[in-house]
């Protein structure tokens, strides 16, 4: 009896890849073993870019709040403290989308913490 290697599957597993790979250099796109560990890698650092995206963009808001916050002539960490004693609950996007678009109202905000 021949051997059931079940080449459907296989072959559908390996095109799946070299599309994946497609657009990569030199034998990185078309040699089955190169693209599947550089598929691997590419798939490993897209789930790290994830988590340090949300980290990346936490320290933007900060350093936008901070920014608009001290030309109030006061400091990030006095704001946020302040903020959290009256109980105002706004995320730091928010805050730094507000410093950002709408002075007017971030600085309304910061005279009812002072």
């Amino acid at each position: 009896m021949p051997r059931s290697v079940n080449a459907v599957a296989s072959r559908a597993r390996r095109k799946r890849i070299l599309k994946a790979a497609k657009g990569y250099y030199g034998k990185r796109k078309n040699v089955y073993t190169v693209a599947k560990n550089v598929m691997e890698k590419g798939l490993t650092y897209a789930y790290v870019g994830r988590k340090l995206k949300k980290r990346e963009y936490r320290t933007l808001w900060i350093a936008r709040i901070n920014a608009a916050v001290r030309a109030e002539g006061m400091t990030y960490s006095v704001f946020i403290n302040r903020l959290a004693q009256k109980n105002i609950d706004l995320n730091r996007k928010v805050l730094a989308d507000l410093a950002m678009n709408e002075p007017e109202s971030f600085k309304k905000l910061v005279d009812s913490v002072k």
